[in-house]
């Protein structure tokens, strides 16, 4: 889906945004076999305007040197950090989830904020986009339209889709590029 814009980006908003960490890795590791470039995503996401805060929404999993050089580039791209740990529960299940600590970040900070950019892709985020707007907010999407929901993109003013942007995207080292989806061919009827 090539972006959508039904508001102009205006260089005098103030801008806030969102990064849902867990949602942007996985669509970018398994639609592109690729990383993120932080620093052009808060470039594309800004659009020339005033940010006001931009921030990244983590797990820590304690995964040692690795995982830390990870927080400090998200950091040196312009991202403030919101980290909690990995929840494990009896079982082994383990849970990863920042929706609501992203939605009242959103509308706690509304008031200064004349655009609010989700870069995710969930559309359990439908209802905060509905309430940011009827308070006066504009809201944007910024996601991989393959891996976005629908719902999302309807509702949002802006949506910008990332497969469209590469510059956002790095190459895993040595890592293979996705794979196609085989399609089967469908046989002639016979004659």
């Amino acid at each position: 889906m090539p972006d959508r814009v039904t508001i102009k980006p205006n260089p005098h908003h103030r801008v806030g945004v969102f990064v849902d960490m867990q949602n942007l890795y996985h669509s970018a590791k398994h639609l592109h076999g690729a990383r993120i470039n932080f620093a052009e995503l808060v470039k594309l996401a800004s659009a020339e305007r005033q940010v006001v805060r931009a921030l990244v929404y983590v797990v820590k999993s304690g995964e040692g040197e690795e995982e830390k050089a990870f927080f400090d580039a998200l950091e040196k791209s312009g991202l403030e950090l919101k980290m909690k740990d990995l929840q494990v529960f009896a079982g082994g299940a383990k849970k990863a989830d920042w929706d609501v600590g992203m939605a009242v970040d959103a509308i706690s900070m509304a008031k200064q904020l004349d655009v609010v950019v989700l870069v995710t892709g969930d559309g359990d985020f439908v209802p905060l986009v509905e309430y940011l707007q009827h308070n006066g907010i504009i809201v944007e999407a910024v996601s991989f339209g393959r891996s976005t929901s629908l719902r999302l993109k309807e509702a949002v003013n802006n949506f910008t889709d990332l497969d469209d942007h590469r510059k956002v995207l790095m190459r895993i080292p040595g890592g293979a590029a996705p794979r196609a989806v085989r399609v089967p061919r469908q046989k002639s009827p016979a004659k």
